[in-house]
């Protein structure tokens, strides 16, 4: 039976897919026209409805054959911004010329992008009772983005237009193309004959981002080995402070030739150990699935950080866990803002991890930390376990959950933020 209905419900929606491209606004009309006097016409000794169908229904076919003839010949090139945003309308170009040797007439053109219907492993997954409404639903978290279709003027032979399609993101990660549609319209102006043209790309497509307030990031300066440049050495480094006359005992790796050359008396380089702030923003992606919205929320508040930190006065450790625990460290050389939401575009939550890997790896780091920003999904004693040592090694912390539920026994310094009433919360923060 629940493979019956996704059938079902995936033909549908090919079917309703197949009637935008195929049909104007004209055929559509004439469509729900002859689908009325059908259902009227049903019984033809009480109604004559039914020659109104059949004249509908023979003006459709002669529309949708004509359609077929008007299929013209086109290139098409793409011209894509490097990123978007979530919930955020862009836009691009297109590039279309006519191949053909005759006039298309009234092109119209409809960027495609990935299917989102599901497979039926995932349809039977995320629906326990299905029912057409849940479908849509299921299609809407799926759908990557939104684009316009456009309409445009006649195209001759060898002609080129370039169109500007807007288009809005709706979820973070990959917005991939596969191709576009080019329709012309038949005499009557009641169907377009497609031409369906391959043209695969990718758009990273960024999280969410919220205001926030002045960030007075806690803690202060530590001890890093490997100082400034860690990001292009291997091994210690120290920053260099001058130069000093030579004693017994130096290194001779530290002596600095040039002078001795220009002096005559051998001189050694003073350096000191480095020391600067270094803080972390650690995302929990250790949740289950049916906290996708909070996981989502969460990522934003990540983003939002990652963005309002100055991460040319100090460095910013990303820590979550995905196949394994990951860091990747912005500022003073290292990545940039950028390429920290690049990581958080494409962070997914991992049921099947334990949070205790996320909890060794920062437990770990904590000596080198001025202080800690942690976002999570959900709230344990597991989690409250890992705050309460932190906070007993002295590390300076912020600590979010993003939760719809309210949280029982919940610390003081456990700040709540509420999904669709996060910026309120994180204003008041």
């Amino acid at each position: 039976m629940r493979k019956l209905l996704y059938r079902t419900y995936r033909g549908l929606t090919a079917l309703v897919r197949w009637g935008e491209r195929a049909l104007t606004a004209a055929g559509l009309l004439v469509l729900g026209a002859a689908v009325l006097t059908a259902v009227l016409g049903v019984d033809t000794t009480q109604s004559t409805a039914y020659r109104l169908f059949a004249f509908l229904l023979v003006l459709l076919v002669l529309a949708l054959i004509g359609a077929r003839a008007r299929r013209g010949r086109f290139a098409v090139e793409r011209v894509l911004p490097l990123v978007a945003s979530t919930g955020e309308t862009f836009e691009y170009r297109l590039r279309v010329k006519n191949l053909g040797p005759a006039t298309a007439r009234a092109p119209w053109v409809r960027d495609e992008l990935d299917d989102p219907r599901p497979s039926f492993e995932d349809f039977r997954a995320a629906m326990r009772f299905p029912s057409y409404r849940g479908w849509q639903r299921l299609l809407a978290r799926r759908r990557a983005g939104r684009v316009k279709a456009l309409p445009c003027a006649d195209l001759a032979p060898g002609a080129v237009v370039e169109l500007r399609v807007r288009a809005e993101a709706l979820r973070r990660g990959r917005m991939h193309f596969t191709g576009v549609t080019i329709g012309c319209e038949e005499p009557l102006g009641l169907a377009r004959g497609l031409a369906s043209l391959p043209l695969a790309a990718n758009l990273t497509v960024l999280p969410r981002r919220y205001a926030l307030p002045v960030v007075d990031l806690p803690g202060g300066r530590r001890y890093q080995k490997g100082g400034v440049s860690l990001a292009s050495s291997v091994g210690d480094s120290e920053e260099f402070v001058g130069l000093r006359d030579y004693r017994p005992g130096d290194p001779l790796q530290k002596v600095h030739w040039k002078s001795f050359a220009r002096t005559g008396k051998p001189v050694v380089r003073e350096t000191q150990d480095e020391y600067f702030e270094r803080h972390a923003l650690v995302l929990d992606t250790c949740v289950l699935a049916q906290a996708a919205e909070a996981f989502e929320e969460a990522v934003a508040v990540a983003a939002s950080f990652a963005c309002t930190i100055d991460t040319q006065e100090c460095l910013l450790d990303l820590m979550f866990v995905g196949d394994e625990a990951y860091t990747f460290t912005a500022g003073r050389g290292q990545l940039s803002t950028a390429n920290l939401l690049e990581v958080l575009a494409g962070i997914t939550p991992c049921a099947d991890k334990p949070f205790a890997l996320l909890a060794r790896a920062l437990r770990e780091r904590a000596g080198a930390l001025s202080g800690c920003i942690l976002i999570f999904a959900h709230w344990d004693s597991e989690r409250a376990d890992l705050v309460d040592a932190l906070r007993a090694r002295g590390s300076a912390l912020r600590v979010y959950c993003v939760s719809a539920a309210p949280l029982p026994a919940s610390p003081p310094w456990l700040i709540r933020l509420v999904p669709g009433q996060v910026q309120t919360g994180l204003a008041s923060a």
